[in-house]
């Protein structure tokens, strides 16, 4: 079996978890989770959105939690900016890299940027062009990979055009996300073979959920192609607003721990990690318990 050596996390979870979790903590945990996640080892930690509170309202906080990160030395806080407008916002707050997010799916894209793909990778450019004239890093996400809501399965070329273009605007490394969670082992690697065929598999990366319990299984069938950089949650946070049913990212301490027993280095302290899960899965608890707990009093209330 031909696996890395070594293999890069990029921890989503305060970013891509958080923003679909009903009970979404407030910004001083928010900044602690991203900072017990940095102190893990954890080499990438995916800090927040720059997108309109409109559409995504649990990141409305974006500015007070990017400025309000004691930086670990060594640790990326890359940030979503989906527009010229979020990008510019984010670099005023302090980002030091961003991330773009286009679809391989046509219908997807329309429903969740608003846009076709090709007016997508056209709001990119500028982003792109900016972020070069000002050093920086720039990654670039392709959702429904594997699947999509409404159209079904996805064929691998779509990804990989999408895919090019995004590496060849400049972006240094390409997410594949698996947005709904139903890729299997065979068809993750058809669709990172067709994207290697066009983008260096070293700037490949994997971002896969675990709605029927496939991500590990998907993630092993996609290193021994020489993927190397991994997308994960801590707790498995997260799903997707426009995808119903749709479970969250592969659980962080799941992908360390396949890879420890490999024998594969991540640099991140598992423990740790699971410290934190547990923690921001309890901080969680007691904010579902309380929103429940005053949606009963108003019930309540009202029945007086």
């Amino acid at each position: 079996m031909n696996l890395p050596g070594h293999v890069r996390i990029v921890e989503v979870g305060p970013r891509d978890g958080l923003q679909n979790e009903s009970a979404a903590p407030d910004t001083a945990t928010r900044i602690e989770l991203i900072q017990r996640l940095a102190a893990c080892g954890l080499p990438a930690v995916e800090a927040t959105a720059f997108v309109s509170p409109k559409w995504v309202p649990r990141m409305a906080d974006h500015d007070a939690v990017l400025r309000g990160i004691e930086r670990r030395p060594g640790t990326a806080y890359p940030v979503l900016t989906p527009n010229l407008k979020g990008f510019e916002n984010a670099v005023a707050a302090g980002a030091e890299e961003v991330a773009v997010f286009g679809a391989a799916s046509e219908t997807f894209s329309r429903r969740n940027i608003n846009c076709s793909i090709d007016e997508s990778l056209e709001r990119f450019a500028p982003i792109l062009e900016t972020a070069r004239e000002r050093g920086v890093r720039v990654r670039g996400y392709v959702s429904c990979v594997l699947g999509c809501p409404y159209e079904g399965a996805i064929d691998p070329a779509a990804v990989a055009r999408v895919s090019a273009a995004l590496y060849e605007m400049g972006c240094y490394e390409i997410s594949l996300g698996d947005t709904i969670g139903v890729g299997t082992p065979l068809a993750a690697q058809r669709a990172v073979e067709a994207v290697a065929a066009r983008v260096p598999i070293g700037h490949v990366a994997a971002h896969f959920h675990d709605t029927y319990g496939q991500a590990l299984a998907n993630l092993l069938a996609v290193l021994e192609l020489g993927v190397a950089t991994i997308d994960s949650a801590v707790a498995g946070l997260g799903g997707c607003p426009y995808a119903q049913g749709a479970s969250g990212n592969v659980a962080s301490e799941d992908v360390v721990y396949m890879l420890d027993g490999m024998g594969i280095k991540t640099g991140v302290d598992l423990d740790a990690l699971a410290a934190t899960g547990q923690w921001i899965c309890d901080v969680m608890d007691r904010r579902n318990e309380s929103k429940v707990g005053r949606a009963m009093a108003a019930r309540s209330k009202d029945h007086e």
